[in-house]
């Protein structure tokens, strides 16, 4: 039944996108002249989950994390309005240009990410308890009302063993987007370094390390990372801070390939130049050719490569953690915390905001990816030269 419901929407689709396309060919527009069908199957789609998402919002009684989510999208985008404003008008001259420059999307990110990092660096400064600390009161709901199985002194509710989550939200800001960083910072280091090298020094060196990150390449890296996560946790044993650096070595290693290519790439097409031969001809020395002059030349699209990796880090070390081989107790990150609280959502049709809570770490993931992705579109149209 399932299977003709689904049939029977599909058609009706098509129908409107035909219609809609006829009405605006009516008009004469070239817009609508040069439309195809499927252009027009998506705007009858998107008008569908529109309206879906306007019937879901006012009247669906359950939908109460697509309600939040709703609102703190519009929240964020109106605090990302003021933050541009600001920018506008205060800080030095350079600083002004760059937000007069920036769109709305750009500063949504850039806000964003300031945000984590405020909640990273102060995690136990705002967070009301701690992140290990276990209380007597166990699966409390979330909510504050006694009445309803809650508690005013645990916002969010308590998991299965008497944590309090909206502590350990905070404290997961601090590890999974901290560890990350670190991770993306020496994947960086890694694979940047010997990147230029091979540029610099070419000949049977390049060859070497280059049919290496081939073979590494060729291998999935999230697969490839889980396997040996799996062999690391038993050389840790007992030891679970080990294995949490075992995994900060072993995507940095693996991430480090892709910074490789970008790196070698970007060093060969600068090492031709003059200014190059130039430094070799005063006798300078390679550290000199690589960080004093390749490495300023190729900020730019290291500094795009930078976002782009960190959130292929971030949502890894996130996936290794819901799969329960990456960050370990006692510390709170937020793929553990989707794997734990995931019982939750069978409860959806009893309290919506209890099942929501699995859904508060998914969106905290989700919503610094997108974060880090507007920025770096925002950096690569503003390297590559384009206007408008």
């Amino acid at each position: 039944m399932i299977v003709v419901y689904i049939i029977v929407g599909v058609v009706a689709l098509i129908a409107a996108g035909w219609v809609f396309r006829a009405a605006g060919r009516a008009t004469g527009r070239p817009a609508f002249r040069d439309m195809d069908l499927s252009t027009a199957f998506g705007y009858a789609l998107g008008a569908v989950v529109v309206v879906w998402g306007i019937y879901a919002f006012f009247f669906v009684e359950a939908a109460v994390f697509f309600r939040w989510a709703v609102q703190g999208i519009i929240g964020f985008a109106i605090a990302a309005w003021i933050f541009r404003f600001i920018g506008r008008h205060v800080g030095p001259d350079s600083v002004r240009r760059q937000f007069r420059a920036m769109p709305l999307t750009a500063s949504f990110g850039i806000l964003t990410i300031l945000i984590y990092a405020i909640v990273a660096i102060f995690a136990g400064v705002l967070a009301p308890h701690g992140q290990a600390e276990v209380f007597a009161n166990v699966n409390v709901l979330p909510g504050g009302d006694p009445a309803l199985g809650g508690d005013p002194a645990f916002p969010l509710g308590t998991d299965q063993i008497g944590r309090d989550l909206l502590s350990r939200l905070i404290y997961g800001a601090q590890n999974t987007v901290g560890i990350a960083f670190a991770t993306t910072v020496l994947a960086f280091l890694l694979g940047g370094t010997l990147g230029f090298l091979a540029a610099t020094v070419g000949g049977w060196l390049d060859n070497l390390l280059s049919r290496m990150v081939d073979v590494l390449m060729a291998i999935p890296s999230l697969i490839f990372a889980l396997l040996l996560m799996t062999i690391a946790s038993a050389w840790a044993g007992s030891e679970k801070w080990l294995l949490t650096v075992y995994m900060v070595v072993i995507i940095a290693v693996i991430d480090s390939t892709r910074v490789y290519r970008l790196a070698r790439a970007v060093g060969s097409s600068i090492v031709v130049m003059d200014y190059i031969e130039a430094a070799k001809l005063r006798g300078e020395g390679m550290g000199y050719l690589i960080f004093r002059e390749i490495l300023p030349n190729a900020t730019a699209p290291l500094l795009a490569e930078f976002g782009l990796r960190f959130c292929f880090v971030f949502l890894t070390i996130a996936s290794l953690s819901f799969l329960g081989v990456g960050i370990q107790p006692p510390l709170a990150d937020w793929g553990t915390m989707v794997r734990d609280l995931s019982q939750f959502i069978n409860f959806a049709a009893f309290s919506p905001l209890t099942a929501a809570l699995p859904l508060m770490a998914a969106g905290a993931i989700a919503l610094l990816t997108v974060a880090v992705n507007f920025v770096v579109d925002w950096m690569l149209h503003r390297s590559s030269g384009l206007k408008g």
